[in-house]
């Protein structure tokens, strides 16, 4: 597991983190963890992600005019 170090953390930052660590019954370190792990969550399971994803999966490839297909079907 990689290890983060933080500089120049504004005071009313640094703060509200230990009262949120204190309140959820976490050491500080905990609560930037787990509040950083929330984050990559809600980045890695986003809508935008996840159509980003599926782009590069389908990019490249042909595609039918399904219109065209459904008209020939009707047409048999």
């Amino acid at each position: 597991m990689k290890a983060i170090s933080i500089r120049n953390v504004p005071d009313n930052v640094y703060t509200t983190l230990q009262e949120l660590a204190r309140e959820n019954h976490r050491s500080l370190q905990e609560q930037i963890k787990w509040i950083l792990e929330q984050q990559v969550r809600l980045v890695e399971g986003s809508p935008v992600a996840t159509a980003l994803n599926w782009r590069k999966r389908l990019k490249g490839r042909k595609w039918t005019d399904t219109v065209e297909m459904v008209r020939k079907d009707r047409a048999r």
